[in-house]
């Protein structure tokens, strides 16, 4: 979720917002450490922290925070004496609120953000949130009070997605609230909807050159108007050194003719086999564009989530001399 530059958005538009943040846990809880939602005066709130009794719990207490003099306040809850819930771990919260007086430090938050992930180093010191950018492993901070590692940004995959008919049009607003970043070709004039999610790129020029440019571990989704056009991009994407994931909106039928095609053009056989097609997770009826894309979108992650495994298990250690 996006956390400082909606912060900022908030206070230059004259509003008030909490900050909650899951810092610790133990034991089985709801959400992991660096879960965050955003609390308004109104009542409104982005992200989540967990649902149920815990979300109303911080709720409450951010609404306290919003109409006092109180900066800042470290909640401790056991889910199960302090509010019955089953999960019977143990959370520890932060709550910060932010106002027009701290609009410099979160411009600065913000502006990290927006150039990617990083961390910082959080102290609660005599009830204020004091916080370091990390640049590297020896920072530290000194220590007046409970101090919490902080990551932030998203890590977000890179998709290519070729096309813009339904489905299309259907995955780019599946994906929109999921840590995806959409790159969007199609070379029709007047192609797109005149409404795009913020997380997607519209990309203009030759698709070749988008995915020349695309970066380590993306996938390729290809789903144009023409099926020349969709066997000219899945070949060069399966022929791409860099073992892109590709996917091909299409039947079964479908895949066995591109598969003879790309074969008679030369690819090896184990990159025309890891061509998926159909795309999206089997065992979900229905050809609606919106049930293909929540299957796809579901697809997506669990790709994501398999190439973030494979490269921890597989990344190289130092050699010894």
């Amino acid at each position: 979720m996006e956390v400082w530059p909606r912060i900022e958005a908030m206070i230059e538009a004259g509003v008030a917002c909490v900050l909650v943040s899951v810092v610790a846990t133990r034991g089985s809880v709801p959400r992991e450490a660096g879960a965050r939602m955003i609390v308004r005066p109104d009542g409104a709130f982005h992200g989540t922290i967990g649902g149920g009794a815990l979300e109303w719990q911080a709720q409450a207490h951010a609404q306290a925070l919003l109409s006092g003099n109180e900066p800042a306040r470290l909640i401790g809850q056991a889910l199960g004496p302090d509010l019955g819930q089953c999960c019977g771990g143990h959370v520890t919260l932060l709550a910060e609120r932010f106002i027009a007086t701290d609009l410099a430090t979160v411009r600065q938050l913000a502006a990290q953000e927006r150039l990617g992930a990083f961390r910082t180093m959080a102290e609660l010191r005599d009830g204020r949130v004091v916080r370091k950018v990390l640049t590297g492993a020896a920072d530290d901070l000194a220590v007046g009070g409970p101090v919490f590692l902080e990551a932030w940004g998203d890590t977000r995959t890179t998709l290519l997605l070729f096309g813009s008919g339904h489905v299309g049009r259907a995955l780019v607003l599946a994906l929109a609230p999921l840590p995806v970043r959409v790159l969007w070709w199609d070379g029709r004039q007047g192609a797109f909807p005149p409404a795009i999610p913020a997380s997607v790129l519209v990309v203009a020029g030759h698709w070749q050159a988008l995915l020349d440019a695309a970066p380590e571990a993306t996938q390729v989704l290809v789903m144009t108007h023409s099926h020349a056009l969709d066997l000219a991009i899945v070949a060069a994407a399966l022929a791409d050194p860099r073992g892109l994931d590709v996917g091909l909106i299409g039947s079964a039928s479908k895949r066995a003719r591109f598969a003879g095609r790309l074969r008679e053009a030369g690819l090896p056989d184990d990159r025309i086999a890891a061509l998926r097609c159909p795309i999206g997770i089997p065992g979900l009826a229905g050809k609606e564009p919106a049930v293909i894309a929540a299957s796809v979108a579901a697809e997506c992650l669990i790709l994501a989530g398999h190439r973030a495994t494979t490269a921890t298990v597989q990344r190289p250690t130092a050699r010894r001399a």
